[in-house]
C-alpha cells in the first residue's frame, strides 16, 4: 500500500512540475479572437425617419387638409 501511495505522489508531482514548465515557456496559448470593430451610427434617411413616413401617410389620407402641408 506504501508503494501505491509513494507512485500516485510521484506522478502527481511529475504532472505539476510538467505543466509549470509548459506555463513558464508560453507553449501553445490558446489564441485569442481579436475584439470586433464598433459600427459606426447607422445615417438616418428620410425614408427611415418615422415622423417622416407618418407625415407622408398623413398627406397622403388627406390632401385638401390645410395642416398637411
Amino acid at each position: 500500500m506504501l508503494r501505491f501511495l509513494l507512485v500516485v505522489i510521484l506522478v502527481a508531482v511529475a504532472i505539476y512540475l510538467t505543466v509549470r514548465v509548459i506555463q513558464r515557456r508560453g507553449v501553445a496559448p490558446a489564441p485569442r479572437r481579436p475584439k470586433p470593430k464598433p459600427q459606426p451610427p447607422r445615417v438616418m434617411g428620410p425614408d427611415d425617419d418615422p415622423d417622416f413616413l407618418r407625415d407622408l401617410d398623413r398627406k397622403r389620407k388627406h390632401p385638401e387638409d390645410p395642416e398637411a402641408g
